[in-house]
């Protein structure tokens, strides 16, 4: 299976792997920092490079023989440099950083749970299970989140057994249980939240810069979505 570098790094741009099988689906390498689309959150773009001729990576996806990326004309064995989309990924680490902190303030006023959620470069969308729907509350918890992240917060990757992690109370605020595997990785962003999470996030809550609403709907009995964007 591939090693997945982003899980313990999502700064790296740039990594050097070995191609270990080739499909029509794509390339599967020993190691990448590609993230495959999963959780909400899309996948990374970018380039394979092989001497002078590059490839371009048109999506990355999980398979059963592993991290899947979408280019062609590699063969098994060769030596490749990746390199990510890296204006791209950022902007998605602000937006995902962001999404775990307005979550985390809808939480704490409501008790309400994510259930579900879609990171895009430009605007991104979170449901939650609120059962009353006004937009004033909504704009006033995008409000806290804006305030909580001005104010500097250390992010950080933690990695719990299992039995550590249901230990904790809230950790887990999707609207799911947890898939079962020995190992849980969590972001904490410390002293606003502690959430399961494989994604890629920023270090410090000031990268994320400012919230905006850009709406909010009523999806149903129980599910309002927020739509938001990064100013900047």
């Amino acid at each position: 299976m591939t090693q997945a570098l982003y899980l313990d790094d999502s700064y790296r741009r740039s990594f050097d792997a070995i191609v270990t099988g080739v499909d029509d689906l794509g390339v599967y390498l020993d190691r990448t920092a590609f993230y495959p689309r999963s959780g909400g959150q899309p996948s990374d773009l970018g380039i394979l490079i092989r001497g002078d001729e590059v490839f371009r990576v048109e999506s990355v996806e999980l398979s059963e023989r592993g991290i899947c990326h979408r280019a062609h004309g590699l063969s098994p064995g060769e030596a490749v440099r990746g390199e990510i989309d890296w204006e791209r990924r950022y902007r998605i680490m602000r937006s995902h950083t962001a999404c775990h902190i307005l979550s985390a303030v809808i939480f704490r006023e409501t008790g309400a749970l994510i259930t579900g959620n879609q990171i895009n470069i430009d605007r991104s969308r979170v449901d939650f299970s609120l059962e009353a729907f006004d937009r004033s509350m909504i704009e006033t918890y995008v409000g806290m989140a804006n305030d909580l992240i001005k104010e500097g917060h250390p992010v950080r990757v933690r990695v719990l057994t299992r039995d550590e992690a249901m230990e904790i109370p809230d950790l887990v605020r999707l609207a799911m249980n947890v898939p079962e595997r020995e190992s849980v990785r969590v972001i904490e962003i410390e002293g606003v939240d502690l959430q399961a999470c494989g994604g890629t996030h920023v270090r410090n809550t000031s990268e994320i810069g400012e919230m905006r609403l850009v709406k909010a709907e009523n999806k149903g009995k129980s599910n309002r979505r927020v739509y938001f964007e990064l100013v900047g």
